[in-house]
């Protein structure tokens, strides 16, 4: 089985795009339940009528959902842990408000949940102003047809749209018929840039759309949609769907959970083999299980034998599955590293080195999902100035913020350990001894290799600190003996 025939058993959303069906299909292999709408198990051979079961109808009883993987080592490797960038602007002010949204809305755990969820292709951030406090929510773009204007490229409306049964719109408040409680309905709102208009449900066979819901649609007056669209791995504009980040390997997969399922079938068979009983001219009776206390009578002529296998065949297996492997991780751009042959603590730039195919993938979606949590920070920047008493953030009102400048400083991949630290200043301070670079690029070079996001403020405090004399320039003397003209030569080294 592969992907076009896996997928071809899944029911297809009525009344929706032809992009809804594919993200929800690709949100099934992201989830691991892809093949659970297959009937059978896999130990099912044959039917109650005894007729033989294809394993393309049969479920994979071991799924290695590498997908899943690649995709939360890449987002752990873009957002987890100490990944997540800090924020750069103009005003030093906005810089400190939106560093406390962050703290505030949870925008790490946010975001990394987004660019989960985003692999499929898209992903978008709807963000509500309520009582001065600004909330942001996940969305799913399966059902969300976006609509881009033509002279700047900005959002002017989002249209949402699905099908809930009517005894759950009921428990919403709806008023829904007895009669209906059973029957699909649409929900559908649309956000433009002035409104947010939500349509009262109607049944799916209907001929004609709801009316305006004037008690749930809100006339917000932002002058823009406030959602945020990423799509994941790029894409062309208009499209709302970049690549999907998992997509090419789905075949590979499949075929390496069926094998898999396959071998275990054969261990366990080789563990209980079929016994086969050559009676003679006496009736074949049932099987029989092992043990001593129920042992075989049988003629003279009458023979009995276990139908066993080969057990190399398994080795062959998981020879052909690591290369499935490989492949997989090679076409995800994976980390194709082994931790159990990690002998010893590795440098950071060994830890890249090992996984820089994993590197490269994560680099692309800086680009995407970089791009879209500066497209956030300036809608927040927006808010301020459009919200009546602006937005509560840390407990302040914040109004008129400049979003002018605003960009993101990653961290380095990997932590740099202590030695490549003093390797690297012992350099620079050789470099600037030697009059080859100034004491501001080597404060420049080695604040971006710390992590320091800002490497002119902190040029600037030490400049401060060397002109108030707080800082001093401590200086070690090296003596060496020249064998040619017996010498003591010295020279001031500047740490």
């Amino acid at each position: 089985m592969d992907w076009l025939s896996l997928k071809s058993t899944y029911p297809e959303p009525k009344g929706q795009p032809a992009r809804c069906g594919r993200l929800l299909a690709l949100r099934r292999v992201l989830n691991g339940s892809q093949y659970d709408r297959i009937p059978n198990d896999f130990a099912t051979e044959r039917s109650g009528a005894g007729e033989y079961i294809p394993l393309s109808r049969r479920r994979p009883s071991v799924r290695t959902n590498m997908c899943r993987t690649v995709v939360e080592d890449s987002v752990s490797l873009l957002f987890g842990d100490t990944h997540w960038p800090s924020f750069v602007a103009n005003s030093p002010e906005t810089v400190e408000v939106l560093t406390a949204f962050s703290h505030c809305a949870g925008l790490e755990q946010l975001f990394n949940q987004a660019a989960i969820e985003g692999s499929v292709g898209s992903v978008a951030i709807l963000a509500e102003v309520a009582e001065n406090i600004p909330r942001l929510t996940l969305l799913d773009t399966a059902f969300l047809t976006p609509h881009w204007g033509s002279d700047n490229g900005e959002l002017t409306s989002v249209c949402e749209r699905y099908t809930v049964k009517g005894r759950d719109l009921a428990a919403q408040g709806f008023a829904i018929p007895e009669d209906r409680m059973a029957v699909d309905h649409w929900w559908q709102r649309t956000w433009t840039a002035d409104d947010c208009e939500i349509l009262t449900p109607w049944p799916v066979a209907a001929d004609t759309q709801g009316a305006r819901d004037e008690d749930r649609s809100v006339r917000h007056g932002l002058g823009f949609v406030p959602i945020v669209w990423i799509r994941n791995l790029g894409g062309s504009p208009g499209d709302p769907d970049g690549d999907c980040t998992f997509e090419r390997a789905i075949d590979t997969v499949i075929e390496a959970d069926y094998l898999l399922s396959q071998a275990g079938r054969g261990l366990k068979y080789g563990s209980d083999p079929t016994l086969v009983l050559k009676t003679g001219a006496m009736p074949g009776g049932p099987a029989r299980e092992g043990g001593a206390s129920s042992a075989l009578t049988l003629p003279p002529e009458g023979d009995a034998k276990l139908l066993e296998i080969n057990g190399n065949a398994a080795e062959a297996v998981l020879g052909h599955y690591r290369e499935l492997r490989a492949i997989v991780l090679e076409q995800l751009h994976g980390n194709r590293a082994h931790a159990d042959k990690i002998s010893a603590a590795q440098s950071g730039r060994a830890m890249e080195m090992m996984c820089l195919p994993l590197i490269w993938l994560a680099d692309r979606l800086r680009q995407s999902y970089g791009a879209g949590l500066c497209d956030l920070l300036r809608m927040i920047c927006r808010f301020t100035h459009v919200v009546n008493g602006g937005l509560k953030i840390d407990g302040a009102a914040i109004t008129d913020l400049d979003p002018s400048g605003i960009g993101l400083h990653w961290p380095p991949w990997f932590a740099p350990t202590e030695p490549e630290l003093l390797q690297l200043a012992q350099g620079l301070v050789t470099a600037v001894d030697g009059g080859l670079i100034s004491n501001e690029t080597a404060c420049t070079i080695y604040s971006a290799r710390i992590g320091i996001a800002d490497a002119a403020s902190e040029w600037a405090k030490i400049s401060e600190e060397l002109s108030k004399g707080t800082r001093v320039a401590k200086s070690a003397e090296t003596t060496r003996k020249d064998s040619n003209s017996g010498k003591t030569l010295s020279h001031q080294v500047t740490a």
